[in-house]
């Protein structure tokens, strides 16, 4: 299972930032936008969520089949974005918040670490009040002084740091000190810095992709300028050469045009003597 683990690890999708089972190390994104990319293209950020996995349209699916059950967005508590919709059964599940879905998995997450680290907490102060017992008895059995003195240093130096941290327990159990307290605002805080950190994430993924855009727009305008340059260079080719054949022809007009005044010169001149040749005669 581990070796299986670290050959497909369970990572978050580049577009739609669900969790899925990586198949190869190149693979960044789950199968269905895999698929959706070879049919509809690279998607847009959501107008919604801002999430990109918006094949179709502006929204992403996620959002459209939201806003078809639950109606318009809200704002998000937490990252204040409009994008929240208003899943009742889920609300119960964070605390009775409004949160998107980002927010509400983080959230979730957190909750999930909270419960953890109260189990260890708990399981951690039987032990250190096993241990306290133990000194107790060790103390009580004790036949003299010195001795007594010797044992409660030895076992106090054995006894963990954290026990200062468990005696800020109050009675009931119910609230820690501040440095091991995660529920709100506490909770709160650990929800903004996931929140944080996908926001992180998808702002450097929406950089990435508008680098790409912008190289993508360079290459194409730098492909234009080639064919606009190609285009005008036989436009200039083509004028020269128009240019060229209008002045041969204007050249052979003028030279047949000369002609043609020589042989009609040539002709009045012959009918002129004609006419002064049947004056003279008798």
């Amino acid at each position: 299972m581990t070796e299986c683990r670290i050959a497909h690890p369970v990572v978050k999708c580049t577009y739609c930032r669900t969790e899925y089972q990586q198949e190869s190390k190149t693979s960044t994104i789950c199968k269905k936008c895999a698929q959706n990319v070879q049919l509809y293209g690279t998607p847009k950020p959501c107008q919604y969520c801002n999430i990109i996995a918006a094949f179709i349209g502006n929204k992403c699916q996620r959002c459209t089949n939201s806003e078809k059950k639950y109606g318009p967005p809200y704002s998000c508590e937490q990252c204040k974005q409009q994008c929240a919709f208003d899943r009742k059964d889920d609300r119960k599940k964070v605390d009775g918040k409004l949160l998107c879905w980002l927010c509400t998995l983080s959230y979730k997450r957190v909750l999930q670490k909270t419960k953890e680290q109260r189990k260890h907490l708990s399981s951690s102060s039987r032990a250190s009040h096993q241990e306290k017992e133990q000194y107790s008895r060790l103390s009580s059995g004790s036949h003299y002084n010195s001795q007594k003195t010797l044992s409660t240093s030895s076992i106090q130096n054995e006894i963990p740091k954290k026990k200062s941290k468990f005696e800020s327990i109050t009675t009931n159990g119910d609230s820690f000190s501040p440095d091991l307290a995660l529920d709100s605002p506490g909770t709160d805080h650990f929800v903004i810095i996931a929140q944080l950190k996908e926001e992180v994430a998808t702002l450097k993924k929406m950089l990435h992709q508008k680098d790409q855009m912008i190289l993508e727009k360079e290459k194409k305008i730098t492909e234009l300028k080639a064919d606009f340059q190609y285009q005008e260079s036989q436009m200039r080719a083509k004028m020269n050469q128009m240019e060229k054949t209008h002045k041969e022809v204007t050249e052979q007009l003028q030279a047949k045009n000369r002609e043609l005044l020589k042989q009609a010169a040539a002709l009045s001149k012959s009918k002129k003597l004609e006419k002064s040749g049947a004056i003279t005669s008798p």
